[in-house]
């Protein structure tokens, strides 16, 4: 036993099942390096959309599996006011947070194109939610939930003192949970106060305020006009106001000529009052969003609807980017997303048309007669595996018994998002992102969890009350039995309870969901469920175990050694109750999978585990001997991490880290994807050894075997990009100081004030300074005297203001004028606030002329504020002023480096001649000796004074030169 082992077993005897309050509270994400760039990685899925400008992106985040969504907006096509809009919307969508809000999660900057990552809405618009209805009218309750979503939007905005000016049906995104989200912020406006006034002409004609027609100031009443003109489609599935030209329309908006009027025999007259109020002509008598918020239809629900908005918006909230130091990095990683089915007497790999890369998959699952996908975009698609001939009992949900060979999309589950999804032998459980339960099929074992309430057979998708009041997080269906494991870490089962698979100290069948007596030390994370038996994990990696225990396949058996007694074997029939499964205590378990007669697990290593049968060498170990304990997996997979495994009806798939599909057990029927050859069992053919499947490398994100049958999802990255520029990249171009557009509407006469910081936001982004007319950076707009705030790095900042200051000239001029220039004298990096840098043009041999800098360099005024600033002169930063400085003081220095060096090479050069004309002179000498051999003396070479003794490494290397 090593030494790991052995702590782990010391842990396993103090307590049997362990105590877990201590590892509660442990760190799951693991807090980076300090300092260190955090890398986000992004999948792209489809294209949402395209426009004029850019186009809007659907990606998978890898890091929690969430969608989002990238607008990407190529800012070389943009005009000034366009540019400007874009880059306010990111500083309008880092001030808002709240859940009916469209949620701002990051920004890069790919070379000239801006990149807003926002949260996906997979429920379109309210727009297309009305033309969905087809004259059939919303039910009340309906509009009054979107009334208080919209209102509580819109409340939060204007209390941050923002007026969207563009509420429309258009931009009010929806989930499909019916969670509204309020987006596009391009036209929003900051206002200084709650009574401040904006002039400019903007928004969508249809909703328009009477005010924004005439052409007088307006405020946040304008808003709420728009708001009204929404409820009104709602209610009416027409546009309150309606013409066939522009002019016209303006005309009926102000004398308020509506297209039609609510049936007051379908709402209640208080919620037609809410909506005219809102549509009052006078704007100081339309409520503000918090008096539509106090309302008594809203009020005396509030409560309730403020849960359910929390409860729905929990599955998709996560927060914004937590590094602060670095800007994170963009990795987006292009792939290819196939699914493969085989087995049933298929050997060979079928890929599926119908789910690919802009439908690919997210989740699969196998049952003993269909297959079950969920996409990434959340919908839920079934259909019969390839042996067939099997009677449905309504397991696909569609409505009907058919035998769809074609993965077909449960229309009953339109609107829904699935989350997880679990087959059983002909049943299917599914559940949604708010916890809710979803059952059809065969009710034979009271699978379904009503009771038997609608027969033997249900065959559309039906939802289980019982979990209405306790959200689910995680299903797992056995043959005849289901477990549920809810947000509260609290364990349900139901169905078959033959050998006590359901946990419930008895065997008996339950045909509702039934609690589960688990200790209340243990936090169980996963529920598991085999054929005849359920696994529950724990958040040390302990593992419960209930069922059938026959070949030892849920790990029950005990074997003991002792002086008397060496070897004890203890077999464990069945457990009617949870069990410890104390084979497996000294490892940590993360995942597991039991099949028909074995088990797999991975602990948190990523070694394999087996136990259980090895008739047809499904274990792995490289022969069919029983095997009585856990098996650790080498060979083939030592060395190897493995990340997914499942378990069939005698045999086993596995996949690793390195990208390689591996299988072993009985092949026959296909189930291994291969031709075996080892031996052949009966009329089977096994493989006791794991063996490579699939010809080229693949991840698998998931898989899944269920008898003979096994579903698979392989990616292959095509290529990947690396966005490192975040925040501090958003310097686009020199964006204009005043945007004038067409018609007269100046920007400039609009009463607005500077746009807040948006503390905790992001770095470096560029905010409007009305009072300039311009765009600054947010260090800037803070003061920039913060060294967190800027994203030059400290130690260059140290430099610069370390460093002196030394002009150059502007023009070009020869070596000799450069190096017989005057010194000058220098001055600190902190007194270059005022100095305005002379440059020098050359006049015969006399001393330059000096001009000044353009007016703009000089810190104390504003860009485009200096006596002599022209139109076309471009004004640099402070910053760029002061690296330019830094770049001309190293290019004097590397002049004189120059000088320097030609008047050394001039000195080695004479000296190496005058050593030449003495070895010719010692030469002649030798010739006219005439053969006498000439004296150590007369041979002595005296140099002279002023010559280096470092000059004879002139004859040697390079090296010896380079130490000159």
């Amino acid at each position: 036993m090593s030494l790991g082992e052995y702590e782990r077993h010391c842990d396993s005897i103090s307590s049997d099942f362990g105590n877990e309050s201590s590892g509660r509270g442990g760190s799951r994400g693991g807090g980076g390096v300090p300092g260190e760039q955090e890398e986000l990685h992004y999948i792209p899925i489809r294209t949402l959309g395209r426009g004029a400008f850019g186009e809007a992106t659907l990606y998978r985040r890898t890091e929690d599996d969430s969608l989002v969504v990238w607008k990407e907006v190529d800012l070389t096509r943009l005009s000034e006011k366009e540019r400007r809009d874009a880059l306010n919307e990111i500083v309008i969508l880092a001030l808002l947070q709240h859940e009916n809000i469209i949620a701002y999660y990051n920004h890069f900057m790919d070379n000239t194109t801006l990149l807003i990552e926002l949260e996906y809405c997979n429920g379109g618009n309210l727009y297309d939610k009305i033309l969905r209805q087809k004259d059939k009218l919303f039910e009340e309750e309906m509009v009054v939930w979107y009334l208080f979503q919209i209102a509580s939007a819109v409340s939060c905005i204007h209390r941050a003192g923002i007026l969207h000016r563009d509420i429309k049906t258009l931009n009010i995104f929806l989930t499909k949970a019916n969670l509204i989200k309020l987006g596009d912020y391009g036209l929003a406006k900051k206002l200084n106060s709650e009574y401040s006034m904006a002039e400019t002409l903007v928004g969508t004609p249809y909703y328009m305020s009477p005010e924004l027609c005439q052409g007088v100031k307006y405020n946040f009443k304008s808003d709420i006009w728009a708001v009204g003109c929404v409820i009104f489609e709602l209610l009416t599935l027409k546009r309150t106001f309606d013409a066939t030209n522009p002019l016209n329309l303006c005309v009926k908006i102000v004398q308020g000529n509506r297209a039609m009027e609510v049936d007051s025999t379908v709402y209640s007259w208080e919620l037609i009052q809410m909506v005219n109020s809102c549509l009052d002509q006078d704007p100081e008598k339309r409520p503000t969003a918090d008096e539509l918020l106090e309302h008594p239809l809203l009020s005396k629900r509030r409560r309730e609807m403020e849960e359910k908005v929390t409860l729905l918006n929990g599955p998709n909230k996560r927060p914004r980017s937590s590094t602060v130091n670095e800007a994170p990095i963009a990795v987006v990683t292009s792939r290819t997303s196939e699914v493969y089915v085989w087995g049933g007497g298929k050997s060979t790999p079928q890929k599926l048309d119908a789910i690919k890369s802009g439908c690919s998959a997210r989740q699969v699952c196998a049952g003993n007669t269909h297959f079950a996908v969920v996409t990434v975009e959340k919908e839920l698609y079934t259909w019969v595996n390839m042996q067939g001939g099997t009677k449905l009992h309504g397991q696909l949900g569609h409505g009907d018994r058919a035998s769809y060979r074609q993965p077909k999309h449960v229309e009953k589950l339109q609107g829904k998002a699935i989350r997880q999804v679990s087959c059983g032998d002909d049943f299917t459980v599914c559940i949604t992102d708010e916890g809710q339960v979803y059952a059809f099929g065969s009710d034979y074992y009271g699978c379904i969890g009503v009771d038997k309430a609608h027969g033997s057979e249900v065959l559309e998708p039906l939802q289980l009350d019982f979990f209405l009041t306790n959200a689910v997080e995680q299903v797992s269906c056995g043959d005849n039995h289901v477990a549920v494991l809810t947000r509260n870490r609290e364990v349900y089962t139901w169905g078959c309870g033959e050998y006590g698979r359901l946990g419930l100290d008895s065997e008996e069948d339950h045909y509702t969901p039934q609690k589960v007596d688990v200790p209340k030390t243990l936090n169980i994370v996963s529920v598991h469920c085999g054929c005849d038996g359920t696994f529950l994990l724990t958040q040390t990696g302990k593992v419960l175990a209930c069922g059938l225990n026959e070949f030892n396949k849920l790990g029950l058996n005990q074997c003991t050694a002792g002086i008397i007694n060496h070897d004890t074997y203890c077999e464990v029939p069945y457990a009617t109750s949870l069990t410890l499964a104390k084979q497996l205590s000294f490892y940590k378990i993360r995942t597991i999978s039991p099949g028909k007669t074995h088990t797999a697990s991975i602990d948190e290593r990523g070694r394999l585990l087996t136990f259980g049968s090895n008739k047809c060498g499904q274990l792995g170990v490289g022969d069919y001997k029983k095997h009585l304990g856990i098996n650790l997996l080498g060979g083939p997979l030592g060395g190897k991490q493995v990340i997914r495994v499942s378990c069939g009806d005698e045999f086993t798939i596995a996949a690793t880290d390195d990208n390689h599909i591996f299988a072993w057990g009985n092949g026959g029927n296909g189930r291994l994807a291969m031709t075996s050859t080892e031996r052949t069992h009966g009329s089977d053919i096994c493989t006791s050894w794991p063996r490579p499947i699939f010809g080229s490398l693949h991840h698998v994100p998931d898989l899944s075997c269920r008898g003979w049958h096994t579903i698979i999802i392989v990616e292959k990255v095509l290529n990947s990009k690396t966005i490192r520029s975040n925040s501090s990249g958003l310097s686009i171009g020199t964006v204009p100081q005043s945007c004038t557009t067409g018609g007269g509407e100046e920007e400039d006469r609009e009463q607005e004030a500077e746009t807040p910081n948006p503390s905790g936001g992001f770095r470096g982004t560029m905010e409007a300074d009305r009072e300039l007319g311009g765009w600054i950076s947010t260090a800037e707009a803070t003061g920039g005297n913060s060294a967190d705030s800027s994203s030059c790095p400290g130690w260059l900042r140290k430099e610069l203001e370390n460093a002196e200051f030394i002009p150059m000239p502007d023009s070009p001029f020869p070596l000799s004028m450069a190096s017989s220039e005057p010194e000058k004298e220098t001055l600190p990096y902190q007194k270059l606030q005022g100095l305005k840098v002379a440059s020098e043009e050359p006049v015969g041999l006399n001393k330059p002329k000096t001009e000044p800098w353009p007016t703009c360099l000089s810190p104390a005024l504003p860009c485009g504020e200096g006596k002599d600033a022209s139109p076309s002169a471009g004004c640099m930063c402070s910053a760029l002023q002061v690296e330019v400085t830094h770049l001309r003081g190293l290019v004097l220095q590397c002049l004189d480096d120059q000088k320097k060096l030609q008047q050394e090479t001039l000195r080695l050069s004479a000296q190496l001649q005058r050593f030449c004309r003495r070895m010719e002179e010692m030469q002649q000498a030798k010739v006219h000796s005439k053969g006498t051999q000439t004296t150590k003396e007369e041979m002595e070479v005296d140099p002279k004074p002023d010559v280096d003794s470092d000059s004879w490494c002139l004859l040697g290397t390079d090296s010896c030169r380079s130490n000159l």
